[in-house]
Parts: structure tokens; sequence; C-alpha cells
């Protein structure tokens, strides 16, 4: 077990998506084709003047609200100085001592502060030749750069966290956060400490270049176990910018950390200094949309999903949770004209959430769509429901009427019918092959009698056969059971 505790602390850039970049009106949109999603601003060309992207604003203030954040009267832009190939003007417009979103949280991490900046464009090294080429597509996208406080404590905390970043972005519309497509980017810092101390860390490490939720995870892994070995040596790692190197799984140093002093912060002349009225923080409250913890609590009070991992797949995924929220609203309808009890909602709604993030999911996976392209009409999703939860279908006939509904889109109650997968529920039926596998079977009951599980199942097994597979398993075994008794 280690003596040292991690001390981590996450800065996430978020891409937001809005029609135009941060300060001009050239296009935020991918393209293929390099450089041509560009203008005189986001080259910098002389001359060239900057104008604030207003949705852009709206979005950053948005994600501070969702955050709990201190959202500033005033705001300003700053100047961050430093040189590279991919950055035009040879400046980042950014922000620095008042940013708009100031203090907030996400559940139990501290957010120091969430900040709009614009992004610089992107290099490309081709693998023949000793050059590198410059696409500055990406140059001036708004970005959001949101920095914790270093309250994490595991790579395995700090994935979660940033998987419920990246949930709250998409709720919000902001952006698609899409890490394999660079729209969510990610840099750590970690440090060590003896477990029982409170004080931060005299040093620490910053890690770059990672791509996915599972290189942060495994490179602040890697890290931890690099500086436990160093500190245990009495070396105290340097300060350091460090690359995840993912085919190898290590982190190699990049060059030494800089500080903010480095980038000779001033403020942008030529922006205006951002006012937020009351008024206008209260429009954006109003317009809100639902965030992943409301919606979660809602589901469990007015769809009656106990907590379980269908509950939290239909809160990650918005739109699949969205697509189960239809399936309920026609279960529902349905169980209000029938007068279904209380009790057996809550079996139908755990039903519907069990088979949407099952089968569905994983159907829709295979395919590569959204829940809203399947052939699937919500209507018949909740008919399957219903016939699985009334035994009219068994779970093992229930999976070919769902692959069959999802080729097709076809009715689940014509495919049953024309598949002849109707289950005999009809108890009489039931009670006369019951009464014949008994008669037959003298031996098998005699064993049930004295033996047990084991030779009752034989019973039923006899019964199922007897019935062509199609009988109804719990009213097989009640009437059994009863049967046996007398």
């Amino acid at each position: 077990m280690s003596n040292y505790e991690p001390i981590i602390g996450l800065e996430v850039h978020v891409q937001l998506k809005t029609n135009s970049k941060m300060f001009c009106r050239s296009a935020n949109a991918e393209s293929a084709e390099p450089n041509v999603h560009i203008c005189e601003v986001c080259t910098g060309q002389p001359g060239a003047l900057p104008v604030i992207n207003r949705e852009a604003v709206k979005k950053a203030v948005m994600v501070g609200l969702a955050l709990d954040c201190e959202v500033s009267e005033y705001s300003k832009f700053d100047r961050k100085n430093y040189f590279y190939p991919d950055l035009p003007k040879g400046y980042q417009i950014s922000q620095f001592d008042m940013p708009i979103n100031g203090k907030g949280k996400l559940g139990k991490i501290g957010i120091t502060r969430a900040h709009l900046e614009e992004d610089a464009g992107k290099l490309i090294h081709p693998e023949k030749g000793n050059h590198s080429l410059v696409d500055l597509n990406r140059a001036g996208t708004p970005l959001l750069e949101i920095v914790s406080e270093p309250d994490i404590r595991s790579a395995e905390e700090a994935k979660q966290y940033l998987q419920e970043l990246q949930n709250i972005m998409r709720y919000l519309g902001v952006s698609d956060a899409d890490m394999e497509k660079g729209q969510l980017r990610c840099d750590a810092n970690i440090s060590l400490r003896k477990i029982g101390q409170t004080k931060l860390p005299a040093y620490k490490v910053e890690i770059k270049n990672m791509n996915s939720f599972r290189s942060v995870e495994k490179a602040l892994n890697f890290e931890i176990k690099r500086q436990t070995a160093m500190l245990d040596e009495a070396t105290t790692p340097a300060m350091e910018t460090r690359g995840w190197v993912d085919d190898k799984n290590i982190t190699v140093s990049q060059r030494s950390k800089e500080e903010s002093q480095d980038y000779r912060y001033f403020p942008e002349p030529d922006l205006p200094v951002l006012h937020f009225t009351k008024e206008y923080l209260d429009e954006i409250k109003r317009s809100m949309p639902e965030l992943p913890a409301q919606r979660k609590q809602r589901f469990s009070s007015e769809f009656g999903l106990k907590v379980s991992g269908a509950l939290d797949t239909t809160i990650a995924y918005k739109e699949l949770g969205e697509y189960f929220e239809h399936v309920a609203t026609e279960l529902d309808e349905w169980m209000d004209s029938d007068g279904i009890p209380d009790q057996e909602r809550d079996k139908y709604m755990n039903l519907s959430a069990n088979w949407v993030t099952g089968p569905f999911l994983s159907a829709i996976n295979e395919r590569n769509i959204l829940p809203s392209d399947s052939s699937i009409e919500e209507e018949n999703f909740a008919e399957l429901v219903k016939l699985i939860g009334q035994g009219r279908v068994s779970n093992l006939a229930a999976k070919g009427v769902f692959a069959k509904m999802f080729a097709t889109g076809e009715d689940p109650s014509n495919i049953l019918d024309s598949l002849g997968l109707q289950q005999v529920s009809d108890e009489s039926v039931i009670l006369a092959a019951v009464q014949k596998v008994i008669a037959e079977n003298p031996k098998g009951v005699a064993d049930a009698k004295t033996k047990g599980e084991k030779s009752f199942g034989f019973l039923v097994g006899q019964t199922m056969k007897e019935l062509k597979g199609k009988g109804n398993p719990q009213k097989i075994n009640e009437i059994l059971k009863k049967e046996l008794l007398s």
C-alpha cells in the first residue's frame, strides 16, 4: 500500500459549437482541406480587429451556471504572449484576472474558473521530409477552459469527472465534446504528498497529449508510479510538462513548466470589457435545459427507476434517455387507461429501461446510429415491453421479436402472430399439460417430492416441451407446485 496520495487538478478545454469563430466571421467548422475557414482576423493580418462572438459568451455563461460558478459582473479579455508556429498573431486572446466564470463545483470537485479564449491552429508533420505544415482552420475557434481545484485523488476519479463534464456539455448543447475529434481536450497536473499531510506539494507535473478518457486514466496511473518511485528515493520530481505516449504507455519530458508571468499577460486593447447584467443572467437561467443530475432525480421519481446501471446509462447518453422517456410515456398512457396499479408500473418501467439500455443500445452501437434513427417506433417498443410484462412472450422469444422489429420496424404483435411465438399463459391449457406430464412421469413426480429443485426442474422442462416451448414459466411453476401438493 502506497504512503502517498495523488493531488490532481485538470485543465479541460471545450470547443464551443458556434457558427463562426471567437473573434471573426470565419466558419467554425471542420474541413479535410487545410486553410479554407480563415480570414484576415484569425490569421493575424496587420490592421485586422477582433469582434466578440455573442453566442460563445452566452454558452460560456451557461456552463458557468451549470457548474455553480460565480459569474462575474464584469469580465475582460487579455493577451497571452508566446511564440508557436500555429499561433499566427504571436499571442492568444484569453482571460487572466477577470474571467467570465469564477469559483464553482462539480460534485465534490471544486472549479477554480471557466474562462473563454481562442484556439490555436494545428501543426501537421508529414512522414517524409524534415518540415511541418500549418493548418489554421482551427485558429480562432472559441474555447472554454475549465480549471479544477486540486481536489481529485485518483485516476479513476479524474476519468469520472471528465465524463460528467462531457455529459453536461452535451446536455447544454454547447459542444459535442468528442475527445477523439479534439472538441474536448484535457491537461492534468499531478503531484504526490504523504498520507496525512494537508499542504500542497512543492512541485507539480503537467501531462499533455491525452486524447481519450482511458488515456487520461493510464497517464495518471503511470505518473503516480513514477513519482512514488522517485519520492521513495528522496528525489523530488521536476516541475515540468510531460507528454503521454499512448502506444508505449509512458510519459516523456517535454519542457520545463511555465508560470503565468512567462506569458506577459496584459489587457486586450482591441476588445471592450463585458458587463453581465442581472436581467441578462436571469434570461439565460430561464433558458437552461434540464441537466443530468436533474434528469436522474426526475426519472427516479416520475418513472420509478431504481438506482442501477440502466438508470445511469439513460442519463449518461442524452439521446438514449430521450428515447427511453418517449417509450415510458407510451407505457404510462397505456397503464393509465388500463388502471394498472402503482406496484406494477415500476415493474414495467424498469423492464423498459433494461431493454432500452441492453438489446436496443447494443443494436444502435453496432450500426453506429442514433436512437432516433432506429426503425423501432417508441410506441412499438412500449408494446413489446407490455407483451413481455404480461407474460405473452418469453424473454427468449422477445429477443427474436426485437431483432425483427429492429430490422423491419414492424409491430411486435404482428411479428408474434406471424412467427407463432405467442406465449401460452392460459391456466386451463397449462393445467392440462401439467396433469399429462405428471401422469406420464411417476418417477419424476416421486423424485420431485423427495429430491427437490433439480428433479422439479425436470417436470418443468417436460411441461414446456408439451407446450412446444411456448408456456409461461412462471405459470407452469405455480400450477405444477399446486398439483404436486394436492
